[in-house]
């Protein structure tokens, strides 16, 4: 129904999303990660509807997977119902279904049927045009995400370690796939062979004979090659990969993946030109899995969508994404913080959120699992472990575990934000008694883990009331810094109507493209990677700096060739854009002469090919 879908954020934002959003069309992701806060969502809109909730305790007898698929089919029932009320209700002002078709993207088929219906005079022509309406009408769809490093084994209540198939990931899985949905589920965050392996258990991930699938799966990507090498995985066993969502790798919320210098437009323009061929190769594989495992083969490949997502923030980008290389639908993620008809935020939250400037948002080491975390620098979460580390309490209580790594001083693995993780840490650190300068790094870099698991679900918790006293909820939020120029909270129909260029709700602070703005957070990474190279060099290092710096300068000089080929945006917007391109060229080029006694290959080695 519409050209956009709200992806995941974090683990409680978008958790009850399809229950607001999906009723009118729109299609959101929820995060499987958390099953404890899944179970507490699940009692909550129990009683919400006067439903029947039977708990499903920690230590049932697979427990993890029983809470997602109870969630999932209790979403599921919801959204039906509540999009029956909408298809049923009377075309008036203001009415559900009047909204379902007002937010539709103008120009569109069934938005030109609309308009068509409103103007029709003849009382039983106009019936007749309501009826075909309501009989076009979809719900959107209720999606899951699953982080696929987020693989934790679990143990039993007399502390035994479970099989394989009840880790954190493979529960999930199962979870997902027992459900009565019919939608799709995303893996993100690379590839894991033993959870695609697993999917191949499970028949809803397979096409039936006249080529339905029921649970599509959607990889998250950030660039092509992984993108053929984790499509060609599943193909081997007979699956289909639906969709493939280039994320851009920085300028996104949540965790950020950074690539080796790939950037958003030269990934997509890769997609573009390559897309037939992906699905042609693909297509040969998998009908040979689906034979030799006698199942029906298909004459022609499934549906193979493109979508983007990272960073959008205007019609024109958005537009130019759909246009230009023909992605399906784009991900409108950061912007819809704001929008409490949508996502799931505290009042306390959205009105930081809504405060917020560039400043205040940052790519943080905060993450356990050691990866880049887009983040606010005054969150609830980030003050509550100032004050910790201020009482000499460094470190959280880990009540839910789920980013548990760490063997270095333990058996079972602990978490680096964990108050014993960092007391043991902290104490090994004060018997190597350092210098003063190093030691202060030492210690910040130990204490600035935050315990993501719990701090991200909180919002979700404290703004449902749920378990009480919400003093103990120190929210988390990971927007990305395209949240800087949306600076109050938002209807949906405003922020659908902005999406499609109706109205224009961006503040007066001047934005930067989106493409220019990954740009700087890549140009940035990169000259704080090459920093830290300085302090222990090595021909792997170097290597992969090398060809960091030169994807950085194909990808500059992408963009200047496609800049100039935005013709909805202003001449000035245009020649703005590449004059901001030569200087994060030229700071690359400056920061390499610099460093060229140190790092000669930067400015000498040849390109990697």
């Amino acid at each position: 129904m519409h050209t956009f879908h709200i992806p995941v954020m974090g683990t409680g934002f978008t958790i009850d999303s399809p229950v607001k959003v999906a009723k009118y069309g729109i299609s959101s992701v929820i995060s499987l990660v958390d099953d404890s806060m899944i179970e507490e969502m699940r009692k909550y809109y129990c009683g919400i509807i006067d439903d029947v909730y039977v708990p499903i305790k920690k230590f049932d007898e697979d427990y993890r997977a029983r809470r997602i698929t109870a969630y999932l089919n209790l979403l599921d029932k919801m959204v039906k119902r509540d999009f029956e009320k909408v298809r049923s209700s009377e075309f008036e002002p203001d009415s559900e279904i009047t909204k379902y078709f007002e937010l539709l993207k103008d120009g569109s088929d069934l938005k030109v049927q609309y308009k068509k219906m409103l103007s029709e005079q003849d009382l039983d022509q106009k019936k007749k045009l309501q009826d075909e309406l309501k009989s076009q009408m979809e719900p959107g769809s209720i999606d899951v995400n699953i982080m696929t490093k987020l693989d934790r084994i679990n143990y039993d209540k007399n502390d035994v370690l479970l099989s394989e198939e009840f880790s954190d990931a493979l529960s999930a899985l199962r979870g997902y796939a027992k459900s009565t949905l019919n939608s799709a589920i995303v893996f993100s965050a690379g590839i894991n062979r033993t959870l695609y392996t697993y999917a191949e258990k499970f028949e809803d991930f397979y096409a039936n004979a006249s080529g339905f699938i029921k649970k599509k799966i959607i990889l998250k990507v950030s660039d092509y090659r992984s993108s053929i090498i984790q499509g060609k995985f599943f193909a081997k066993k007979g699956l289909w990969v639906s969709e493939y969502r280039v994320e851009s790798g920085l300028n996104c919320g949540g965790h950020a993946f950074a690539s080796n210098g790939f950037l958003l437009g030269p990934i997509l323009e890769e997609f573009k030109n390559k897309r037939n061929e992906l699905a042609a190769s693909l297509h040969e594989i998998y009908n040979k899995a689906l034979k030799l495992n006698n199942r029906k083969t298909f004459e022609n490949p499934h549906e193979l969508k493109v979508t983007a997502q990272g960073g959008i923030g205007t019609v024109n980008e958005d537009e130019f994404l759909l246009d230009h290389y023909n992605v399906s639908k784009t991900g409108w993620g950061t912007p819809f913080l704001l929008v409490p008809e949508a996502s799931t935020v505290d009042k306390e939250t959205l009105k930081k959120l809504a405060e917020s400037e560039e400043k205040d948002l940052f790519l943080s080491h905060v993450s356990p699992l050691g990866v880049l975390f887009n983040n606010l620098r005054n969150s609830i979460s980030e003050i509550a472990k100032k004050e910790r580390l201020a009482k000499g309490e460094p470190g959280s209580p880990c009540t839910k575990g789920h980013l548990v790594t760490n063997t270095e001083f333990t058996e079972k693995p602990i978490c680096t934000a964990s108050r014993q993780y960092q007391k043991l840490k902290l104490e090994q650190l004060m018997a190597l008694k350092m210098e003063p300068e190093k030691f202060k790094e030492q210690f910040e870099r130990i204490v600035e883990k935050s315990c993501l698991c719990h701090d991200l679900g909180a919002s979700a918790l404290k703004k449902c009331c749920i378990n009480g006293d919400d003093t103990k909820f120190k929210t988390a939020i990971c927007p990305g810094p395209n949240l800087a120029y949306f600076s109050k909270g938002f209807t949906l129909a405003e922020m659908v109507d902005h999406i499609y260029g109706r109205i224009n709700i961006l503040n007066s602070k001047v934005r930067p493209n989106m493409f220019i703005q990954e740009l700087r957070m890549y140009v940035d990474n990169f000259i704080q990677e090459s920093k830290k190279c300085l302090c222990e060099p090595n021909d792997k290092k170097i290597k992969r700096l090398v060809e960091f710096k030169d994807n950085l300068m194909d990808g500059i000089d992408y963009y200047f060739e496609l800049f100039p080929k935005m013709v909805k945006e202003s001449q000035d917007y245009r020649d703005q854009a590449i004059e901001e391109l030569k200087h994060f060229k030229t700071k690359l080029e400056d920061f390499m002469s610099e460093n060229a006694s140190i790092f000669p290959q930067l400015a000498t080695a040849p390109k990697t090919i």
